[in-house]
């Protein structure tokens, strides 16, 4: 029987063990996409005790909290901290088989020294280590971001931010990692939700122009993308349902914005409409800019309609939507390829099911633009386990060229959450360990090392263009 988590966690070959060990676990980390608080950073927080840090906004482990039957009061209530540590170390003790068992007990080993298990019976000799070595220095947000060898963060921001945080990270040389912002235009697009003409009267304000049009709503938001450029933005992102394609005149979509303008609601071909012209106004913008876009899908978001009154959104009640029209996705692609202008393109689905529809699709639109230029992104959220990304890798070697894939990304909003690329790359290395012992591919030293250290960091620093040094 192998040891719990030792130094061959998820290795079971001599070809695993060597790739992970000699290869992929000295290399650094690239967090092309995650949703941390630059403020934080630029303050340099220390967190007061592993509560904080751990539980604040954490949805995953909420949602397993709630599924152990723990009251709302120990989960987002206002409980004392030491209360709500106490019931995540004995709804932890039940997670046989789940990544937060995994994530939680490699951040407690790399982060805290612990190499023993929590459970409700060592919370409390946990929680007493925990908190004292967060007292440290070596704590802070930006020394928790050093001791993880993390290169460059690309946080999620609106356009209408002010990016104040990431001025002063920039204007800071006693902060060696790049932290750049990410455009998340979600609510400049999303004209169904009730709050939208506040938005835009918003989004106007920050770009210094009335936006009383479409055509204006697009100068507005070039504006802003200037803006974001000059503070070193390469990445966009959207949160949609599905990636639509339902073409309309330019004449129409004015109509359409005017009339949400004016507090009429659109109805739902109107929203396809405007959706799709605003998605492709935005891929035209990030091809000439040699920006990349992240397209996430697939999500059904805010189910569980009381609680999302009570707690708002993100708050754990989110789930896989089945409703993705590969066909669609595909016309998008084809409609900006036609205009020679399909930027970079990072395709995620939250329904492991697409992974070979995205798989043949990135593969119709490959060319010398970029090596790997519509990417299949990094197993995302429910499938972010052993199995999830054991699949997504799989089914990307399959269809396309898993040397070229990109990797791992944080997609947290912790400062803990790093050993998920530790997570990441020993499953990569035992997914290609195995190809080698079984004779699948061939003991080849040096081009096995190109692959290894490819995915788990040099192959984003080409992608994106980041001013870092490939390792």
């Amino acid at each position: 029987m192998k040891a719990f988590m030792d130094k061959d966690f998820l290795l079971s070959t001599d070809t695993a063990k060597k790739l992970f060990h000699e290869i992929a676990e000295p290399m650094p980390v690239l967090d092309y996409h995650c949703h941390i608080n630059p403020r934080e950073i630029a303050e340099d927080r220390k967190f007061e005790n592993i509560t904080q840090v751990w539980l604040g906004g954490d949805h995953y482990k909420w949602r397993q909290m709630r599924s152990n039957g723990v009251d709302e009061y120990y989960i987002t209530g206002d409980a004392p901290d030491r209360e709500k540590f106490q019931k995540w170390a004995e709804t932890l003790e039940l997670a046989v088989g789940n990544p937060l068992y995994h994530w939680s007990h490699l951040e407690l080993q790399r982060f805290f020294g612990y190499h023993g298990i929590l459970n409700g019976e060592t919370a409390e000799d946990v929680w007493k280590l925990c908190n004292a070595r967060l007292q440290e220095d070596s704590m802070s947000v930006r020394n928790l971001i050093r001791q993880s060898a993390v290169t460059l963060i690309c946080t999620t921001d609106d356009p209408a931010d002010d990016l104040r945080w990431h001025k002063e990270l920039a204007e800071d040389r006693g902060f060696e990692v790049q932290v750049l912002p990410a455009w998340r235009p979600d609510k400049a697009m999303n004209m169904e939700k009730p709050d939208y003409t506040s938005y835009i009267e918003k989004l106007g304000a920050a770009a210094e122009m009335e936006i009383r049009s479409f055509a204006e709503l697009k100068a507005a938001l070039k504006k802003r993308m200037d803006f974001f450029e000059s503070y070193g933005c390469k990445a966009s992102d959207h949160a949609l349902e599905y990636v639509m394609y339902v073409p309309e005149t330019e004449e129409n979509i004015e109509k359409i914005f005017a009339k949400r303008l004016a507090g009429e609601n659109p109805d739902r071909e109107e929203e396809l409409k405007f959706k799709t012209a605003f998605m492709s106004f935005a891929a035209e913008e990030y091809a000439k800019r040699g920006w990349a876009m992240q397209l996430h899908y697939g999500c059904k978001r805010d189910n569980n309609t009381s609680m999302y009154r009570q707690l708002g959104p993100d708050t754990g009640y989110d789930c896989i939507n089945n409703y993705a029209p590969s066909s669609q996705m595909a016309d998008f692609l084809n409609a900006l390829n036609i205009k020679g202008a399909l930027p970079k393109t990072i395709i995620y689905s939250l329904n492991p099911n697409d992974d070979e529809a995205i798989g043949s699709i990135i593969g119709c639109f490959q060319n010398a633009d970029a090596v790997g230029k519509i990417q299949q992104g990094s197993a995302w959220w429910f499938n972010d386990n052993k199995n999830g990304m054991m699949k997504q890798m799989t089914s990307l070697a399959n269809l396309g060229l898993l040397g070229n894939f990109i990797g791992m990304l944080t997609d947290s909003r912790s400062f803990l959450s790093y050993p998920r690329h530790e997570y990441f790359r020993r499953i990569l290395c035992e997914l290609i360990g195995g190809w080698v012992e079984n004779g699948e591919y061939p003991n080849d030293e040096k081009t096995l090392k190109r692959i290894i250290k490819g995915i788990s960091y040099n192959n984003a620093v080409r992608y994106f263009g980041f001013a870092l040094e490939e390792k």
